[in-house]
């Protein structure tokens, strides 16, 4: 065995495991670990690969659906079939504490990371996604940060050569110091040509195949395990480097190789890097490893056995091999001028022994690593934190209503939150691949074709932290549920969600207290939309020790299939005199608006109006409306409320309305509350009769809001100016704050 000094408590501390958790280790050997082995159980068992302090939650969301082809967790990312004998792996996964110190490497290596998930179960991405959060946009620290995030995503992806579909971009103070990055990816892969992350076999080798292994990213999970500080620069070398080349190089590499056969499992290296790979494989095929470090093609001379099972260096793979068929799958690897080297083979003793040239250096029973094994579990505790209540105090009387509400109009149209994201996603390629549908023709969620076939998926990523910090529970059921509205509106079938759990420190009883609201609220939404959680990622430690924990920011990504794509429905107003439509009920609500929160500077108030049941009800209206071809455009009523709906629905086709409000409510509520389960849809004259129809045989509530004219934009015969001027300032807001 490896004659490094025996460990102590302090060394178990500073490597960032509890003391009771070092005690267990010993137990669990039977002796000290030495400091490699340690090594591996405090990056195994840190929040990031361990989920210790989320998992006995994450275990009460609904995971089963006549779709699912592999369970939550079970896999590198969620598998949903699209039926034809097609499947779909999907997931997003955060870079958050990365890209807060590196923005560019950060958030290229997130988009790098999120890829491997995919094409490492057999299937081709097809598309991605992203959900962005950076602080006060006049700062010079948030500049510097979105433009490194935004072009590292950009030059990831344009050059791995799949496209950026879509996407969120919300500012608050509240990320300031600690922004997040979620990325989300999809794929399709045919039936009988996925692989599983599982290692069996006695004998058969064990390959790393990819891009040398350096010293970047060692310690990386830990380094996503705690709060960010003053000295989180230090951690630098915790920031791994991508290669988008090297990428495109290994997915078409690992998607030949699966077709050899040859292949007994696979997983790719992320988090924790090839001791991460090694014992969640070995752990899922109940067999283990015996690797040679020594083996292992490194970029850098002498590395430590710890630095070389550690390194989260980019673009590489884990692959067991049917013993016998080592020529073909290294004729595939050469052929792509790839790395492809035996270190190690699987044993029958459940357990990791790692040599470095012939000596014994490190020793771990594979199962107590892992998730579901060994690795510690805890319930922390939680409290209602005291802003909780006085939100529930706020009335909409206390607001006096401004006078001028072309004022607020204005506003909003000029709000970061609200105004065209076209800075960002210009540097994107949303057509590389040319599936994609919606590049040029405005959607509610991205919708992407699927090749050969006559289906499509339909994409979106959602969250209005704002809502779930003002109610957790009730905030993400929201977020689920304007996630299923977005994919109705684009006339897809919501199926499946993915998450990305974004909260602050979990040994603070009010972080932890929101999470679970979280949880609960994503549950009985999800089981309401029969959408399963088909996995994710929990991002704990979102905090500064100066500015407190972000708002938690539980996004959900979404996918939804269309069986027929005739049914992809635009959110654009399509010709003048076309009747608009409001589908669900007006009601007299401006909390947690961002009208409320930027115009007024009201900050505690509760979540936004929302029925699930009502909202439920909604969905199913809209796929009645669509399937009979009875609507020109839906569009969703989400941020900045009825009147900012309104105005993206006009500005594609250079349109306006003339719209008449309900005086049974006040009209900044109408115009610009966020009440929850609403659509705009307009509705060619020939169709009225029948739209009118169909809608009095359902329960929702619908009203007569007005028609599209040739361009102004008119509210109870009030100008509220010209769509061109509208769009102009729109247009161009991140433009102005940003540069070109």
């Amino acid at each position: 065995m490896e004659t490094l000094e025996l460990t102590t408590t302090q060394t178990a501390k500073d490597l960032g495991l509890l003391p009771e958790e070092f005690e267990r280790i010993k137990e669990i050997l039977g002796r000290v670990p030495n400091f490699t082995e340690l090594s591996i159980f405090s990056v195994m068992w840190s929040e990031h690969c361990s989920y210790k302090n989320s998992i006995t939650w994450l275990k009460t969301l609904p995971k089963d659906g006549p779709r699912m082809l592999a369970k939550a967790g079970e896999e590198n990312a969620g598998l949903v079939d699209l039926g034809d004998g097609i499947g779909c792996a999907f997931k997003i996964e955060s870079h958050n504490h990365p890209s807060a110190l590196e923005p560019y490497q950060g958030a290229a290596t997130g988009v790098g990371g999120i890829n491997r998930d995919i094409f490492t179960m057999g299937a081709r991405p097809i598309a991605q996604l992203n959900s962005l959060r950076f602080g006060d946009l006049s700062l010079d620290r948030t500049k510097w940060l979105i433009k490194g995030v935004v072009k590292g995503i950009g030059d990831y992806g344009n050059a791995f050569g799949i496209p950026t579909v879509g996407g969120e971009l919300f500012f608050d103070d509240c990320y300031n110091v600690n922004p997040l990055v979620n990325a989300m990816s999809a794929g399709i892969v045919k039936a009988g040509e996925t692989v599983s992350a599982t290692s069996y076999g006695v004998g058969n080798p064990v390959y790393i195949v990819g891009s040398a292994t350096g010293k970047d990213g060692i310690h990386g999970a830990a380094f996503a395990s705690k709060d960010i500080t003053e000295d989180s620069v230090n951690d630098l070398p915790a920031v791994q480097v991508g290669d988008p080349f090297q990428e495109k190089l290994l997915l078409e590499a690992t998607l030949e190789v699966i077709k050899t056969g040859a292949v007994v499992g696979m997983q790719d290296m992320g988090a924790a890097g090839i001791i991460c790979s090694n014992s969640e494989m070995s752990a899922k095929g109940e067999h283990g490893m015996r690797i040679n470090l020594d083996k292992v093609p490194t970029r850098q001379e002498n590395m430590k056995p710890f630095e070389i099972l550690l390194s989260e260096s980019q673009e590489r793979m884990l692959i067991v091999v049917h013993k016998g068929r080592e020529k073909d799958v290294e004729a595939v690897f050469d052929k792509w001028d790839l790395n492809c080297a035996i270190i190690g083979e699987v044993t029958d003793t459940k357990r990791l022994e790692y040599y470095m040239h012939g000596e014994l250096v490190a020793d771990v029973p594979a199962d107590d690593l892992v998730l579901g094994g060994g690795a510690p579990v805890y319930q922390r505790e939680y409290s209602e934190p005291a802003y909780f209540k006085e939100n529930q105090k706020f009335k909409i009387e206390d607001v006096k209503e401004p006078a001028d509400l072309k004022a607020v109009a204005e506003h909003l149209l000029s709000h970061p939150n609200i105004a065209s994201k076209r800075w960002v996603t210009r540097q994107y390629d949303s057509m590389v691949g040319t599936a994609t549908m919606t590049t040029n023709r405005p959607c509610d969620a991205a919708v992407v074709h699927v090749r050969d076939t006559d289906k499509a998926i339909a994409l979106t990523v959602d969250c209005n932290s704002r809502y779930v910090y003002a109610d957790p529970q009730k905030g993400c059921a929201i977020a689920v549920a304007e996630a299923a509205r977005n994919i109705t509106c684009a006339g897809g079938e919501p199926v499946a969600i993915t998450n990305c759990l974004n909260f602050g420190n979990p040994y603070k009883p009010e972080v932890y207290w929101q999470f679970i609201g979280a949880i609960k609220g994503m549950g009985e939404a999800c089981t309401k939309f029969e959408t399963p959680v088909t996995g994710g990622n929990v991002s704990f430690y979102n905090q500064s020790s100066d500015e407190g924990p972000v708002f938690p920011t539980p996004t959900i990504g979404m996918l939804g299939v269309l069986d027929d794509l005739s049914t992809i429905t635009t959110s654009d107003f399509k010709q003048p005199g076309d009747l608009v439509y409001l589908i669900g009920e007006s009601v007299n609500d401006i909390a947690s608006s961002q009208y409320l929160a930027s115009f007024h500077k009201i900050s505690a108030s509760p979540a936004p109006y929302f029925d699930l049941d009502k909202e439920y009800d909604l969905h199913q209206v809209i796929k009645q409306l669509i399937k009979s071809q009875l609507i020109q455009s839906a569009h969703d009523v989400s941020d900045g409320g009825l009147f900012i709906t309104l105005v993206e629905s006009a500005m594609p086709n250079g349109l306006g309305f003339e719209i008449v409000s309900d005086n049974s409510i006040r009209k900044d509520a109408f115009l610009f509350g966020e009440a929850q389960g609403r659509v705009i849809v307009s509705v060619s004259p020939e169709n009225h009769e029948r739209f009118i129809e169909l809608l009095a045989t359902s329960e929702v509530e619908f009203s007569l809001l007005g028609e599209v004219n040739d361009g102004y934009l008119t509210i109870d015969e009030e100008s509220f100016g010209h769509i061109t001027d509208a769009k102009m300032v729109y247009d161009n807001v991140l433009h102005t704050i940003l540069g070109e």
